[in-house]
């Protein structure tokens, strides 16, 4: 089940709000309810977070996005639809039984700290824990842990105006993670920060996200943060939810003209993996294989390397087309050798997961595509230097984000044995030799 679903969710101010939403349903926009005096906050939202997830609302200011997430916890009563936490509908809940629920299951960390000045900060982490009832050396306890986990131990008896304001989010923070709430709602709480507090706050907050697997609402209007923090984005723009999706999702698979301008300046590099740009190899052989069969099938195929595996796909090296071919002369003495005796044993790979960024050094150094492979090293697919630069563009991406690993080539069949060329033509030594199967198909009939 859902940690979260969010139905038909609308918010209008001002006016007749009811019939205002009736309109809505009817194909009304925003700009005619203005015009009679309502104002359309949210429009018919839905969606669904799942637990342990780091849902992110992005839009511009005015978009929605901070008065959807206060009806999330009952700060603001809809307008219309439901909000389902737990498959508790929170729209129904007596006013009592709403307030119980915000202070144990669901804490809220504001953009602008929210700090009682008059109180330690040990007691600000503490405060939702006083208000549960929690006697105070149990809470004392849980707040310095929380402290603790958000990087302020030591800092327990300083008051908020001795600490920065990165330092200051940090107290909000571990005053939300003190009364372990199921559900985290953060709204642009890094906003206020600068960028290099902010990166800080964003890798603190990854890092307990790791450990605790909360299930977290981050509001943003920066999608740099929206892509490095989401599991998955909702995109809004006049109170309507757009776009939800993963990151790369949102980025390679814009659903509209909004937000293909919204992403079109992200940096690729952080949110594509290499699963993403990878494609199917175009040649696979086995270490037994013969030297002049892979030279015919890189050959006929046109293909820089051919990848080695074994017989369960893992990668055990690779063997370009120059090694395979070498001089005329050694390829001819070479022609029964396999390709274990030449082929490179220790070819650059890198991980399925690995970000574009991690791909660079291996595609500046070497013409030949990259192999991508899983924790057991098989080979899933490669990337060519020509994807990684399609993918840094405006180039759709995508397909299978993650198929399995590429199946091990057959057993090599009989290497054929060529005819005998025929004397006296000029240039014969230099023309590769061809069996009727290597011609093609008009030439193979006439032969």
């Amino acid at each position: 089940m859902s940690r979260l679903e969010v139905e038909h969710l609308y918010k209008v101010f001002g006016r007749r709000p009811q019939d205002a939403v009736a309109r809505l349903r009817q194909g009304a926009d925003r700009e005619e309810l203005r015009a009679d005096g309502a104002t359309a906050a949210v429009i018919d939202a839905s969606v669904t977070v799942e637990p342990g997830e780091i849902f992110v609302v992005m839009g511009l200011s005015g978009s929605g996005k901070s008065t959807l997430l206060r009806m999330l916890n009952g700060l603001l009563a809809p307008t219309a639809g439901r909000v389902l936490f737990d498959g508790q509908d929170l729209t129904r809940l007596p006013t009592r039984d709403l307030r119980r629920l915000r202070a144990r299951r669901i804490s809220m960390v504001f953009q602008h700290f929210a700090l009682f000045p008059h109180r330690s900060v040990l007691d600000n982490a503490a405060y939702g824990l006083a208000v549960q009832g929690v006697p105070r050396p149990e809470r004392e306890r849980r707040a310095a842990e929380a402290l603790a986990l958000a990087g302020l131990a030591g800092w327990e008896s300083s008051w908020p105006d001795e600490l920065s304001g990165g330092m200051q989010q940090r107290v909000g923070l571990a005053r939300a993670l003190a009364t372990d709430a199921d559900l985290l709602l953060m709204d642009e709480s890094f906003s206020a920060l600068d960028p290099l507090i902010r990166k800080e706050m964003q890798d603190q907050l990854l890092g307990l996200q790791r450990t605790l697997r909360k299930t977290i609402v981050f509001i943003t209007h920066d999608l740099n943060e929206a892509t490095r923090l989401g599991d998955r984005i909702a995109v809004m723009r006049d109170g309507r939810i757009v776009q939800t999706g993963t990151p790369r999702e949102i980025v390679t698979q814009p659903a509209n003209d909004y937000v293909a301008s919204f992403v079109q300046d992200v940096d690729r590099s952080r949110i594509l993996t290499a699963d993403a740009v990878m494609e199917p190899p175009a040649v696979t052989v086995r270490p037994d294989d013969r030297l002049s069969q892979v030279r015919r099938t890189l050959d006929g195929r046109e293909q820089p390397v051919a990848f080695v595996v074994d017989r369960n796909g893992v990668l055990i090296g690779t063997i370009s087309r120059d090694t395979a071919a070498g001089t005329r002369r050694e390829a001819d003495a070479d022609g029964d050798r396999a390709v274990r005796d030449l082929m490179d044993a220790d070819p650059v790979a890198v991980a399925v997961d690995a970000g574009l960024a991690e791909l660079f050094a291996p595609c500046a150094t070497s013409a030949l595509p990259v192999p991508v492979v899983d924790g057991e090293r098989r080979l899933l697919g490669v990337v060519p230097r020509a994807g990684l630069l399609a993918a840094l563009g405006d180039r759709p991406v995508g397909g299978d984000p993650r198929p399995g690993p590429v199946p091990p080539p057959n057993p090599a069949p009989p290497t054929p044995v060529p005819p005998p060329r025929s004397p006296g033509r000029a240039g014969d030594d230099a023309v590769p030799d061809r069996t009727v199967t290597d011609l093609p198909g008009k030439e193979a009939a006439g032969a």
